[in-house]
Formats: structure tokens, sequence, C-alpha cells
């Protein structure tokens, strides 16, 4: 009695350790179960088998795209534990499903894809139960699932290893990977819960906290890999539902980071790929027909599987009057905050070096993010709302450029001048040797702002550049003449009036010389030589600017002046005012 007792509880804590991956302490629990139960020895050898797996897939993680690994020494071992398990068949009937299903995924990491399928061919997948399965085997059929389908991917469509010869190569793979993700989300959903039942019932003692649930290759490949194939045959609507129902099924912290991939995806998708016109409510059916899928190819919009369990999803009354889009932007919009919410609540803020490559991967995510908000909140002319957004990423936008920058533009296009021009201070110190950018704060400056003294040296930044400056240099020398045009207009005494025309005037003609084929530069130069009383060269740069651009308002507008200050025929100015042409 004492000896059942004993390997009940040694079962429970192996079942534990298998459902939370803590694969180093298996060796130890089927020694002690060994010893208590002789009749598992073939449990044993199934519990080694599949322990040493994990552990050298943890130690030699697959990478996407990886080339077959072949076979190694400690593959060996797991070999020889999993044939032993199979060849003595003492096993009950669903530990021997789980060894064959062992045995596939090894011959898959060993590179041998055809004995991998004819391993799963011995196993009906279908009929594995989902209902009443301990939470390590969910996570065993997702896995299942995800290794056939990369098996079929890898498999020529015409082998015999191919369990279905009738069933379409690609709708096959597709269902593998669908139901593998299905699965995966709801192996995570009750590994979370039964860590929260822990919890609650565990004692308030300090000591360690358990460890976050890694997805690994297998289960990111099911979640990941169907709507890629959906999108690659030219199926957009099963690519966008696919991502709807991951996004709709209940949160867990190991599928944090995977939500927001795939909001930030499903955001860009919408943005760019699907109009007014092709966007059905995800509480609707996808329509039969969609201008979104490759016409050439006939694809059903519903699945073709059922499962007998399933993952939770947000539904019921509970959730009746949560907000849902009625149209795309709003749908990319509301994804995109999402995102943003948690971009910003996971932003990796420690300058030290050894997190340097996660500040970097955290900074990205967010400047996608953050470049997509551009494109939603621009198309509906909500910059306000776009520049908080910006201000909130300010947190992790140290000696970063691109934020500063779009930052700068989205206060701009929201009117706050001010705040624009000390952000662009900001991007100046970042960026010194760009010369578009103070040429933006100048144009602020003597436009709306008035700051004429603020400007002045921006526009000095751009003529000092010299050569560096390249066609901009021109545009400097235009604005420093602009300044220096306006402070003439507001002084007050005679003798600084003609201090700063004269100023003007030269800036004017340097900027004309430096880009002759620039039409304001021409026209601002003759502007300046009507304001200092110099008529005939006034006229003679405003007919070059008529010449370069001969449709400009301005250009017409003073020559028309200019004709009237020398008292030209009033029949060339009604006809330059009318009909727009210079004589």
């Amino acid at each position: 009695m004492t000896a059942r007792k004993s390997g009940s509880r040694l079962e429970t804590e192996i079942e534990r350790c298998r459902s939370e991956g803590q694969w180093d302490k298996i060796p130890e629990l089927v020694r002690q179960l060994s010893a208590k139960l002789i009749s598992n020895d073939d449990l044993g050898e199934l519990l080694l088998g599949e322990s040493k797996l994990q552990q050298f897939l943890k130690d030699n993680p697959i990478k996407q795209d990886a080339s077959p690994r072949g076979n190694r020494p400690r593959l060996v071992e797991v070999r020889k534990h999993l044939t032993a398990a199979l060849d003595r068949g003492n096993l009950k009937h669903d530990y021997l499903q789980e060894a064959s299903l062992l045995m596939a995924k090894l011959c898959y990491v060993e590179g041998d894809y055809r004995e991998a399928l004819n391993q799963y061919g011995r196993v009906n997948m279908d009929d594995l139960q989902l209902i009443g399965s301990p939470v390590y085997r969910l996570s065993m059929i997702a896995e299942a699932y995800a290794t056939k389908g990369l098996c079929l991917e890898k498999v020529p469509p015409g082998s015999p290893s191919l369990t279905n010869k009738t069933l379409d190569c690609d709708q096959e793979i597709i269902t593998c990977y669908e139901k593998s993700g299905d699965i995966a989300l709801l192996y995570l959903q009750e590994v979370e819960k039964a860590l929260s039942a822990g919890m609650q019932n565990r004692s308030p003692k300090p000591g360690p906290v358990s460890q976050e649930q890694e997805l690994g290759y297998f289960l990111e490949t099911g979640l990941q890999r169907a709507h890629v194939i959906h999108f690659k045959n030219g199926n957009l609507t099963r690519g966008v539902g696919r991502f709807r129902e991951i996004l709709r099924a209940v949160e867990t912290r190991t599928t944090q980071n995977l939500r927001m991939t795939i909001a930030r995806q499903l955001a860009e998708i919408l943005l760019r790929g699907m109009c007014d016109q092709s966007y059905w409510s995800p509480l609707e059916d996808p329509p039969h027909q969609s201008p979104l899928d490759d016409p050439l190819k006939t694809t059903s919009h519903t699945k073709d599987y059922a499962l007998s369990r399933r993952p939770r999803i947000y539904s019921g009354e509970k959730y009746a009057s949560l907000f849902c889009p009625q149209e795309n932007t709003e749908e990319a919009l509301l994804l995109l905050l999402i995102s943003e919410s948690m971009a910003n609540r996971d932003a990796v803020l420690s300058r030290i070096p050894e997190h340097n490559n996660d500040r970097i991967i955290s900074l990205q995510s967010a400047s996608v993010v953050y470049d997509l908000l551009t494109i939603a909140l621009g198309r509906r002319g909500q910059y306000e709302m776009l520049s908080e957004c910006l201000e909130r990423a300010m947190k992790f936008a140290f000696e970063e450029f691109h934020l500063w920058y779009q930052l700068a533009l989205s206060l701009m296009a929201a009117g706050k001048s001010a705040r624009a021009v000390k952000v662009l201070k900001e991007c100046i110190r970042l960026k010194p040797d760009d010369p578009t950018i103070p040429l933006l704060a100048v144009k602020l400056c003597i436009g709306t702002l008035h700051w004429l003294d603020e400007g002045e040296p921006f526009a000095k930044l751009v003529v000092d550049m010299g050569e560096k400056a390249a066609e901009f240099r021109a545009k400097g020398y235009l604005a420093l003449g602009l300044v220096y045009s306006l402070k003439a207009t507001d002084a007050s005494l005679r003798g600084m009036q003609e201090e700063y025309q004269k100023k003007a005037l030269s800036a004017f003609q340097r900027a004309q010389s430096l880009s002759p084929t620039d039409h304001l530069a021409a026209f601002y130069l003759s502007l300046q030589l009507a304001v200092s009383r110099q008529i005939p060269e006034a006229l003679g740069y405003v007919r070059q600017a008529l010449q370069l651009q001969g449709d400009d308002v301005h250009s017409l507008h003073l020559l028309a002046l200019l004709l009237s200050a020398q008292k030209q025929s009033t029949t060339e100015q009604l006809n330059i005012i009318e009909d727009g042409s210079p004589p």
C-alpha cells in the first residue's frame, strides 16, 4: 500500500515536471520510480528518452530553415531508450502513443523526415484524446502536428510516406499547423491555469518563482506557420482569419510577445493590403469570394477539421459590450494601440552591456509599431493623437534619431510649432550633418512662430556646412535672406532696416547663384531688389522666375506691380492679371 501511494506521488510529480518542462529533474524521479515500482521500467525508458531529447533541444535549439542535425551521441542514447520502450510492448496504450510521437520527433531532429512520417502513420493522431488529457500531453500532441507539417513540407508530394494521398498536400500541411496552433494555445492556457492554482494554494513563503513557460521551436512553428502558407498561396482571407483566431484566444503570459507580433502583422495587412470594400467584421463569417484572394486558386475559407477541445476565447455575455471595429482602419488602429501598450510595458530601458541585444530588439519592435501608427493616424489626420503616442515612446528613445524625428514631424503637423522646434534641436544634435533638419526648424521659426532671432542660427547651420549641404546650401541662404528681410520689416530704426536689407539682398544673391534653376531664389531676389527700389534689376529676376515656373501666382503678382511702378501700359498689366502670362 505504501509503495502504491509513493508511486502515485512520484507519478504526479513526474507529470508536473513534464508539463512545466523541468527535464533536469526527470532522471532522479525515474530512479525513484523504478526502485518503488519494478513493473514501470518501460515507462522509465520512455521518460528518460523524452527528457534527454528535450534537454538536447534546449541546449541546441533548432532555428528557422535549419538543415538536419544528423546523428549525434546524445541522440543515440535517446533512440536506445525509446526503442527499448517500444519493442517490449509492456507500456499502456497511451504511453505507447507517446513513445511513437517522441520517436517521430527524434527522426525529424536527425533529418529523417520519411521515417518520421512513418512513425506518425502508426498513430492515428486524429483519435488522440484532448479531453481529460494531462497538460504535458497537450504539448506533445501540438508538437506532433507541427512536426508532421514540417515533414510534409520537406517530403515531395508524391512520396509514399504521405498518409493521406487523396487530400491536397498543401491543405494537409495547413491543417496540421492549424491543429498544432489551436492545441498549443489550449496547452498554454492550461499551464497558466495550473500555475495560478498552485500559487493560490501555496503558503506565502519566500522561495524561487517559477520560470515563465517557453514556447519552443515546434509550438512556435505551429502558431506562426499556417498564416504564412495562406499568404504564400494567395489566400489572404484565410490568413487574416487565422490571425484573428489567435488574437481572440484568452491571453497567457507566454503568448504576449507572439500576440504583439501577430497584432502588428495583421495591422500592416489591413493598412496596406485591404480596402473598405473587401473588409469584414471580426465577428462575421468571411466572404465566399473576396478581391483579396488569388482568383486562379479556389480554396475554402472555412476550416475542414474539428477538435474535441478548443482553446478558450473572449466571447459570451461577459464580453458582449466590448468594442468591435467596423472598418479596416479602425481594426488596424485598435491592434496598433494594443501593440504600443505592450511595447511600452515590456520596453528594456537598462543600458548595461548585458541587456544591449534585448534593448535593440525591444526598440526595433516598438519602432515598427510607431511607423504603422503614423500611417494609420496620418490617414485620419489625427496628428494630435500621433504626437501623444510618440511622446510615450520617448522613455526608450535615448539617442534614437528616428523616434525623435517622427515626434518632431507629428508636432509640426499637429500645429505645436514651439515644441516641434525644441524636438528638432535634439534631432540636430543627434544628426548634425543633415541639412534638412535645421531647414525645417527655421521654416517654423520664420513662419507661425515669428522667432527670427532663433531662426537665424538654424539657417547659418546649413550655410556653414559648406559642400556637405550640397543642394540644400542654397536653401540655407534663402532661409537666411528671409530672416534678414523680416527683421528689416520689424526694425524701427532706419539704419537697422538698411543693414538688414543689405544682408538679405546678399543672401538672396548667393542663393540664386548657387541654384540658378530655383524659381523661389529668383523671386525673393527680385522682391528684395524691388524693396530696395532697384526696379529694372527686379524686373529681370522676376521674368527669370517666371521662365522657371510660369504659373507661379506670386511672381505674376510681383511682375504686375513692377510694371505699374515703371508706369508701363495698363494693357500689359491686365494681360498678366487675367491670362497669368508675362509679356
